[in-house]
């Protein structure tokens, strides 16, 4: 049963934060106009739905992470009771938010608007801000020496290539 209400709670957190920094916020800056290309160069809008597909793929991966491994949701009112250290998590700490801003480049790339690529670059700066100022000292406190060693093992932000693969 608890899952059924993580499950329930991750659904409703997506719908409301990557449905606004993904969707509304976009949407607000552009109306979805596509204007000319980055440089005058289309493939790149090629590349900008191939970043969005793969964006895709961490995000929707950790939110189900959070609810059957975490036994929580992303969302900081009911967050996992257990860390995630599976999945895309093996990879990178924050898969979610690299997602988000792969997936707003992606955007910026298909729309060829540069409203897009700054609203991109002012949410990793506040979501740098969130993670270094709040999230890790609080993951820090809840989950002790096994976060701290998660934290030696595994990048903030750039993937590592090989999975972390924690001690049992």
């Amino acid at each position: 049963m608890r899952r059924f209400w993580a499950s329930l709670g991750s659904l409703a957190f997506f719908i409301v934060a990557p449905g606004t920094i993904l969707g509304y916020i976009p949407w607000s800056l552009t109306n979805w106009h596509i204007g000319p290309p980055f440089f005058g160069i289309e493939p790149l809008r090629w590349v900008g739905v191939a970043l969005i597909v793969l964006g895709f793929l961490p995000l929707l991966s950790s939110f189900a992470r959070f609810t059957w491994d975490g036994l929580g949701t992303p969302a900081p009112i009911a967050p996992p009771s257990r860390l995630v250290v599976t999945g895309f998590y093996r990879r990178v700490r924050n898969p979610i938010y690299v997602a988000l801003l792969v997936i707003l480049l992606g955007e910026a790339l298909l729309l060829g608007d540069k409203s897009v690529a700054v609203w991109g670059v002012l949410f990793w700066l506040f979501t740098f801000a969130v993670v270094v100022l709040v999230e890790e000292p609080s993951l820090r406190e809840q989950f002790g020496d096994e976060y701290r060693t998660y934290c030696k093992n595994v990048p903030r932000w750039l993937p590592r290539v090989t999975p972390y693969k924690p001690s049992p």
